[in-house]
């Protein structure tokens, strides 16, 4: 086996070894000597490839998002809807807590730890939700429908989410259900409520 090879065999094993120790124990235990025991290898063995846990886990968050940008892009692939960008980003917050002890449950603590982590993330979610808008016949009503989304997925993996598994996942249904919101004629109809200012 060449060098490249076997780094690339390393590399994959130590992030399998960080999922496995987020996903059982949670961020606060991943350190590159547990990496190191869960992976089988040395702690020089992961430090030639990673030299420090914000690495690990910049990689590792890295990872999620390009997983994340895959679903989504299959599900526009696979949707013939209407706002369709809004569907596949309200799919994926559902996507991400869809599994008890998800990596990004992990993550999202891990991102607390280190919220340098999430600087590229924010300028990624503004170009999507500019999309969404753009897209929708309410541009408005269609920013609430994603953001209640995100906040059940956020509530959920900060554990305080009060929501039995079945409420929540009717009211993804809801929220991925375009029949249940106006369409455009009906949003064009409705009267604007004042500003807060007024």
């Amino acid at each position: 086996m060449d060098n490249v090879s076997r780094s690339e065999r390393s590399r994959s094993a130590i992030i399998q070894a960080a999922l496995a120790i987020i996903a059982r124990d949670g961020p606060g235990r991943l350190t590159l000597d547990a990496i190191a025991r869960e992976g089988g290898l040395s702690k020089g063995g992961v430090m030639h490839q990673f030299r420090t846990k914000e690495a690990v886990l910049k990689t590792l968050l890295e990872n999620q998002v390009e997983f994340f940008e895959n679903f989504s892009r299959d599900y526009l692939a696979s949707a013939d809807m209407k706002e369709a960008q809004l569907s596949a980003q309200i799919a994926v917050q559902r996507k991400a807590i869809a599994e008890p002890h998800s990596v990004a449950f992990g993550l999202l603590g891990a991102l607390a730890e280190n919220p340098a982590l999430l600087s590229g993330l924010r300028e990624t979610d503004a170009r999507k939700v500019e999309a969404i808008r753009s897209e929708a016949a309410d541009p408005d009503l269609a920013t609430l429908r994603l953001f209640a989304a995100k906040g059940i997925a956020l509530s959920t993996m900060m554990g305080i989410c009060s929501l039995s598994d079945e409420d929540r996942e009717r009211l993804f249904e809801r929220l991925l259900d375009n029949g249940q919101w106006p369409d455009s004629a009906a949003a064009k109809d409705r009267p604007t409520s004042p500003s807060a200012g007024d």
